[in-house]
């Protein structure tokens, strides 16, 4: 444990600390989705960091301790987590959640989230979207859905969020706080791409909602449109 806070990870200290064998959060009985996550959430960004310390209203603070001071702080300070405190929070989110399964299945990380932001911190949810028109839904991810496309070989982020959000007619109603973005998932037998580029930036004037853009033709502020 390491109850004293530990700032995230940057630039050379990054690689330094998480570089390297017996680095990352250790694997243990079908635990993946919930490392890649809470490593993707927290090892190098503070975006996230009012889950570790906030005292929301409905804030377990027993799993908020286990979260910041076995594992966030430790990934942090020694880039290394051992597997008995992932197993730590999976036994408090089985107590909480009802789902005897979260010690030994593989969950979607969705659903991962979903247990732990709302019904254990009670965090407001981070995006709100509108599809074609519709009452806006809010969530606290977007999972990249969209149909195998064949110029789309070895794609960026930034291409796959357009595409996916154009496929489904979303758009964010407001810049979130934090835009947590899970890729398109498969089986062992098939996935849609071998390799996916991160982006280091991801420009969401396009979709966000009633946003003033450029006329690609005119160059004024445009009043429609063009999928």
């Amino acid at each position: 444990q390491a109850p004293e806070s530990s700032p995230p990870l940057r630039n050379e200290a990054a690689v330094h600390v998480l570089r390297g064998r017996m680095k990352g959060i250790q694997g243990h009985c079908n635990s993946c989705y919930m490392d890649a996550a809470l490593f993707s959430l927290f090892s190098c960004t503070s975006v996230l960091d009012s889950m570790l310390f906030m005292p929301f209203p409905q804030c377990d603070r027993n799993v908020q301790g286990i979260l910041r001071d076995e594992i966030v702080n430790p990934l942090r300070r020694t880039g290394f987590v051992r597997a008995s405190s992932v197993m730590h929070l999976r036994e408090q989110l089985t107590d909480k959640g009802q789902c005897s399964s979260f010690t030994n299945a593989e969950k979607d990380p969705e659903e991962f989230l979903n247990l732990i932001m709302q019904q254990i911190l009670g965090i407001e949810p981070l995006l709100k979207l509108q599809s074609g028109g519709q009452k806006e839904q809010e969530c606290y991810c977007y999972q990249i859905f969209m149909d195998k496309q064949e110029d789309l070989v070895v794609p960026d982020v930034q291409q796959l969020v357009e595409r996916s959000f154009l496929s489904s007619d979303l758009k964010l109603v407001e810049i979130p706080s934090c835009f947590i973005i899970q890729m398109p998932r498969f089986g062992k037998e098939y996935k849609m791409f071998s390799k996916i580029i991160p982006s280091l930036e991801l420009d969401i004037t396009d979709l966000l909602l009633d946003s003033p853009r450029e006329c690609c033709l005119c160059g004024d502020v445009a009043t429609l449109e063009c999928s």
